[in-house]
Order: structure tokens, then C-alpha cells, then sequence
């Protein structure tokens, strides 16, 4: 039987939240965003839109401001710290086999904001911060949330929830639903500086391939911002990590050396990901599905992806023009995804920047990437990192 729904609850205002309210919201879905944060959380994470994503950007009509706040990224080099040496990329090679060809560096944060600024232009769309979900029951017509904001507790209706609030996700835990996988010796310590990189040769992202100082630089915009990521061993202490970052960037910055340190974040790694991603009348999306080491730039990407294929689905059922077995299809096909693409390409940057401290393994990388340097075609098919996470439209299929 087909099922005529109303409103849809999303739990998270991130990316993937406020993105996938505003595919909903545009389809005609009354949407009900709930935060736990009193804001967009403005930490540094990810930053990096490879260009199988941005197609989803504009259809959303997103780009056009995404553009504008971020950068439109060409250059990809990767550094061997050691030696000096240099192989650079330019994803214009792209140009004339993909619609977008250009990756975007624009801070997760703002493109919640901009996809905030958006999804409240909509009917029939309400965002609430210092809201936490703190319970969750389901029947055959709906969901009942039990949310606390102000030191009072009440319920919501929803006929759909999408849990899209992070590794920690609250909806994922009431669910009683396992996150499978494993955590990273190492923490990453992810820096917004500004210093000139770009004066001194280095391309608008960077892989730079060291176990001991291995990091991914890249421009966060035109006014001279960029961020490095390192990694360490996540037992050191965290109040002493500012002396650490401080001593970090005088190794291995090139010049003078004279930087601002603007914002800085240590965060644990995981390859994990949820048994499922559908309970019910409850679907998982983004971090609160699955979570990488961001290497490589491939967890927000694919909780981007997961966003463009549940919104279409989940508005279709909402809406009664598609029966609810469709989630189903979601669950397994980006699950899948993640586990057999983005989480092995993830580790395998990982490996690449962060561990190569055996000579024969980092020559026989470095000498498969000058072959993709030095070849176009090679090169073309390297840069479409993303193609393989994607899911295509759900709807309409045999």
C-alpha cells in the first residue's frame, strides 16, 4: 500500500542534515531540523568537494553561493617530504568529460550555512537548535521523538525520521543499532593557518607523504587560509597539543615561517559503520551511518551522496508516490558503498600520506603516480575518485 506521510524529522543540522531537509523541503516535504548545538558547529572538518559531488550542489541550487564563499580548486600535488620531490595533478583534465571540472574547498560549516539560509526560504520548514533527541518510538503510522530544549522534555510527530547527527549520533544509539568497525591509533589534529603556502609552490591541495610529518594542505579560501592536517599518537596529552602544533609547523613550514594559527581540532579516526541504515520508519545518513578517516576528503562526500539519493527516495514515499521498500534499496546500496569503496580508497590515502615509511612501498606509489602524471588519460580516470560512491536515482527502477 502506498503511504501518504507528513512532516519528516531530521536530526542533525550539518551538511547532510540541513542538505538533505532542503531536497525534501524542495520536493514539497514539511521538514522539522533538530539540533542539539545552539549553532552550526564551526570546528574544522571537512573541507574538500570532490567533482561528482558538486552536480548535486547545483541542482539543489546551492553552487552559485558555494562558489562564491569557497574556492574552485584545480591543482592536486602530492610531496615526498623527505626528498622534495613534487607530482602534481590538474583536475582540468577533467574539462570535456565531466560537467564540473573542479573540486571545491569550501569548510563544512559554511556550506551548512548556506544550505540553512536556503532550506528556511521554504514553506513549511522549521530548524530548532538546543534541541536533543533523547527518545524514540515507532508505530505503524509514525514516529514519536521525545526531544529536551530548555530544561523541558516533549514529543514530536514525525511520519519519518532521518538521523543525520553524527558519529555519535543519538538517533543510531535509541535505535539499538551496533556501529561496526574499528578506531585509529593515531588522532588527526586538523589547523586553520594563514600562511602563504601558495608563495612557496604548493598547489591548492596537498598530500604531503611522510610518517612522521605526513599532511593534507589545502586553500580554504582567497584571503589567504588553508588547512593542515597532521596526524599523532592520540595518547599524548591534548593540553599540551598547542605546544605540539607550534613545534609541528616549525619543522615544516618553508620561509619564515611566521603563521596565525586560527582555529585548531583534534578528533579521533574510525572506519565504522551502522549494522543498518534503515530501522523501520528511521533511516541513518552521513556520520551517524558511517564514519572514515577523512583522507583522501571521502566521509562527507559520501554523506553527501547518501543525501542526494535518500532525500528524492524518502520526499517519494512521504509523498505517496513510491512504496517504502525504496529505503530499503538506500540501506543496502550505500552501505555498501561506503564499505566496498569509501572506507578502502579512505584507508588507502591514509596509508599513503601517513605511513609510508617503508622506502620499496612509498617508490612503487610514487612511481604510479608520475606514470598518472605524466599520462592524461591515466590521470582523468585517478581524479574521479568519487564516481564509484555514488548511488544513482532509486526511483523508477525494474
Amino acid at each position: 500500500m502506498l503511504m501518504n506521510t507528513t512532516r519528516v524529522v531530521v536530526a542533525g543540522a550539518g551538511p547532510v542534515g540541513l542538505i538533505t531537509a532542503l531536497g525534501l523541503a524542495r520536493a514539497g516535504v514539511a521538514v522539522t531540523v533538530l539540533e542539539r548545538e545552539s549553532a552550526i558547529v564551526s570546528s574544522p572538518r571537512a573541507m574538500v568537494y570532490h567533482s561528482g559531488v558538486i552536480g548535486g550542489l547545483d541542482r539543489l541550487g546551492l553552487l552559485g553561493d558555494a562558489l562564491r564563499t569557497g574556492v574552485k580548486a584545480g591543482s592536486l600535488d602530492f610531496l615526498a617530504y623527505r626528498t622534495g620531490e613534487r607530482i602534481s595533478m590538474n583536475v582540468d583534465v577533467l574539462a570535456g568529460h565531466e560537467p564540473y571540472p573542479y573540486n571545491l574547498h569550501l569548510g563544512q560549516d559554511k556550506l551548512a550555512a548556506i544550505a540553512l539560509e536556503h532550506l528556511r526560504r521554504l514553506p513549511g520548514t522549521e530548524v530548532r537548535f538546543d534541541t536533543t533527541v533523547t527518545g524514540l518510538a515507532q508505530d505503524s503510522e509514525g514516529v514519536t521523538l521525545t526531544v529536551a530544549s530548555g530544561g523541558e522534555s516533549t514529543e514530536l510527530r514525525a511520519g519519518w525520521v532521518v538521523g543525520a547527527d553524527g558519529a555519535g549520533s543519538a538517533v543510531r544509539r535509541l535505535l539499538g543499532l551496533d556501529f561496526e568497525g574499528m578506531t585509529w591509533p593515531e588522532r588527526f589534529v586538523a589547523t586553520n593557518v594563514r600562511f602563504d603556502y601558495g608563495a612557496h609552490g604548493f598547489a591548492d591541495a596537498n598530500m604531503v607523504l611522510d610518517p612522521e610529518y605526513g599532511a593534507i594542505i589545502a586553500r580554504i579560501d582567497h584571503d589567504g587560509l588553508w588547512r593542515c592536517t597532521f596526524s599523532e599518537d592520540s595518547s599524548l596529552p591534548l593540553e599540551d597539543l598547542r605546544q605540539r602544533i607550534d613545534a609541528y609547523f616549525a619543522e615544516t613550514l618553508p620561509g619564515d615561517r611566521k603563521y596565525e594559527l586560527v582555529h585548531y581540532s583534534p578528533y579521533k579516526m574510525h572506519q565504522r559503520a551502522a549494522t543498518t541504515f534503515r530501522a523501520g520508519r528511521v533511516v541513518l545518513a552521513g556520520d551517524a551511518a558511517h564514519v572514515t578517516n577523512p583522507s583522501g576528503g571521502l566521509g562527507l562526500t559520501s554523506g553527501l551522496f547518501d543525501s542526494y539519493v535518500l532525500s528524492e527516495a524518502l520526499a517519494a514515499v512521504a509523498l505517496g508516490q513510491a512504496e517504502d521498500d525504496v529505503l530499503d534499496l538506500y540501506a543496502d546500496e550505500r552501505r555498501a558503498a561506503f564499505l566496498d569503496q569509501a572506507s578502502p580508497r579512505a584507508i588507502g590515502f591514509k596509508q599513503l600520506v601517513f605511513h609510508c615509511a617503508d622506502p620499496a612501498q612509498l617508490e612503487q606509489a610514487l612511481t604510479g603516480l608520475r606514470a598518472a602524471a605524466s599520462d592524461v588519460a591515466v590521470q582523468r580516470e585517478q581524479l574521479k575518485v568519487s564516481e564509484p560512491l555514488a548511488t544513482p536515482s532509486l526511483l523508477g527502477r525494474d
